[in-house]
């Protein structure tokens, strides 16, 4: 479409909005955008309708189609609703909804229960923000059949987003992804959605179910007995100005931790984020004020969780006694290791426990998975693939952990999305149970790496926003699929994994093969005979394109282990100057 063509439709769009259904503040915002002359702000606020994807809603706050404001996440509403209503009708619905501390959650979680009740649906509607696992854990406690947290997890303070979960308290997949989608693409007006329904039908949730969340996470602790022993573990907790601020002190209070220190200045709520350039425990940045902390205090881990609380980031000091931070794959593997370690020394590891991770997440979970004869599945990045695998093996095999790369794990299903104030507890768990042991996590990391082999990640985003930063990631994929790469830093490609056919090749035979997945997905996978291996996908919520790198190694001793951490890094440093980011 011709940039004025673009510009006469975006026009006309916006000048619907100026319509009496829509409230004076929106009214007056878009206006004020139409008077602008600088017409870009209009166009990327006009120029698509905010989709509603398999995990909901995503964008930034503002008046406009393509943002979000109380009429797209009224119409994602409604459109839920109106699924429900279809797929249960003659039950009795209920529905669970939380929210984080963003600028509007609030609001937003308000609006979503009247709308909800407007349509006889029941609502169980947390008084105050909680984390988002505490969302999935509300829907399986009280049966609904659904559920809303308005949270944009870790994203910038201009955004936020609407989760969407189904009757398991996972996000929605096949085919109550795409049908809820077709519900809410058919609310073609405002006058579709009912705003204002009976209080009677909208139920507060506070400390009763806290209680029942916290008592769950604390029955999945595997070493009760070494924590009373390292109850003095001194550990320095943030929440990043978020939700886990309302439950995690507690929870590990309760869990037997008496030496925790929050850091006071990032325990006041607030969407704003005032101490952070980022709310992302991934980004070093964020945890710059807790380790301040910890080495004023001398304490022995820190750990930070995003806003919604279902992302974990740890920091632990290295032998010299510097701190370092300990990245999404380095937790994943403490997790999987200490699953199977510890069941190994009370003699309750079987032949039916698994993991599961992401097919982004270090191959090295496999290295302990194959050698302690536990299955490991392969899913899709999300956590709704790791609840699915669950789900499928619900009743039949035993669920020991499964998380991913970018900073979240799911260390028990009671909960089926990722959950901060779980990986907190068992984290910190791990820490005394190590030091039980005379060792730091630092050592207990170094004694995997020399048991089970070395990996070096390096994860990369390049941010493209807009309309045309979409269409520049497009192209990225598609050359990256035109023109496949032949090598990686030197390492012979040996086979390409095409996920968004669910085809695989050999390159060294040129035969192809099937790759058993549930669904086709936009990744694109180049791996070689080392281990060496580049996955490359657009983020699903967020204007990006992510490179995943991963290099291996195979020390014997620590000298070896220090030869290969910078001799893996050299090598992806490598792999990303040959693809020119």
């Amino acid at each position: 479409m011709a940039t004025e063509e673009l510009l006469r439709s975006v026009r006309a769009k916006a000048e619907t909005w100026l319509s009496p259904m829509y409230d004076e503040a929106t009214r007056s915002e878009v206006q004020a955008l139409l008077d602008n002359p600088d017409t870009s702000l209009l166009i990327d606020a006009f120029y698509k309708d905010l989709e509603f994807g398999t995990g909901g809603l995503r964008g930034i706050m503002g008046a406009g189609s393509n943002r979000m404001n109380k009429y797209t996440v009224g119409a994602a509403t409604q459109g839920l609703a109106n699924y429900l209503l279809k797929t249960f009708e003659g039950e009795e619905i209920k529905v669970a909804i939380g929210y984080d501390c963003r600028h509007n959650s609030s609001e937003f979680s308000r609006m979503a229960a009247g709308i909800f009740a407007a349509n006889g649906i029941k609502v169980y509607l947390y008084e105050a923000l909680r984390p988002t696992p505490m969302v999935s854990y509300a829907i399986r406690e009280l049966g609904c059949q659904s559920g809303v947290m308005l949270t944009a997890s870790h994203n910038p303070k201009e955004y936020n987003g609407f989760k969407a979960y189904w009757s398991d308290g996972a996000q929605m997949i096949a085919p109550h992804d795409q049908n809820v989608i077709d519900e809410v693409n058919a609310i073609k007006s405002v006058a579709d959605i009912k705003f204002d329904g009976p209080e009677e039908l909208i139920i507060l949730m506070g400390k009763e179910m806290d209680d029942k969340f916290i008592a769950a996470v604390l029955s999945k602790r595997l070493s009760p007995e070494v924590i009373k022993r390292q109850h003095d573990l001194k550990i320095v907790f943030t929440p990043l100005h978020g939700t886990s601020g309302q439950v995690l002190p507690r929870t590990l209070a309760e869990a037997g931790f008496d030496n925790v220190h929050p850091v006071e200045a990032q325990m006041v709520v607030s969407g704003d984020f005032p101490t952070v350039v980022s709310p992302n425990p991934e980004n070093a940045e964020a945890l710059s004020m807790a380790i301040e902390q910890a080495k004023a205090i001398n304490a022995e881990i820190v750990m930070a969780t995003d806003p919604d609380g279902d992302r974990i980031g740890t920091a632990v000091k290295d032998k010299e006694g510097n701190w370092v931070l300990i990245n999404g794959n380095q937790t994943c593997l403490l997790y999987a290791f200490y699953a199977i370690e510890k069941r190994r020394e009370s003699n309750s590891l079987k032949e039916n426990q698994y993991l599961v991770k992401t097919i982004v997440t270090t191959g090295l979970i496999k290295n302990i998975a194959d050698k302690n004869n536990i299955q490991l599945y392969d899913t899709y990045t999300g956590f709704k693939w790791i609840a699915d695998v669950i789900r499928q093996n619900e009743g039949k095999k035993e669920f020991l952990g499964g998380g991913e790369e970018s900073y979240g794990y799911l260390w028990s299903d009671f909960v089926r999305d990722k959950c901060s104030v779980s990986a907190c507890t068992i984290f910190a768990e791990i820490a005394a149970w190590a030091k039980d042991k005379g060792q730091s996590i630092y050592e207990l990391l170094e004694r995997i790496y020399l048991e089970y082999g070395y990996s070096f990640e390096k994860n990369i985003s390049v941010v493209r926003p807009g309309k045309s930063g979409a269409e520049e990631i497009e192209q990225m994929m598609r050359d990256f699929r035109n023109n496949p790469l032949q090598d990686l830093a030197g390492s012979k490609v040996s086979e390409i994994l095409d996920y968004s056919t669910r085809k695989g090749k050999n390159m060294e035979t040129g035969a192809t093969f099937d790759l058993d997945m549930p669904t086709t997905s936009n990744v694109l996978q180049y791996k070689c005979a080392d281990g060496t291996k580049l996955s490359v996908r657009p983020s699903g919520t967020e204007p990006k394109i992510k490179f995943y790198i991963e290099v291996h190694a195979h020390p014997e001793n620590l000298e070896q282990l220090d030869a290969a951490r910078i001799e893996c890094q050299e090598r992806a440093d490598r792999i990303a100057v040959q693809l020119g980011i």
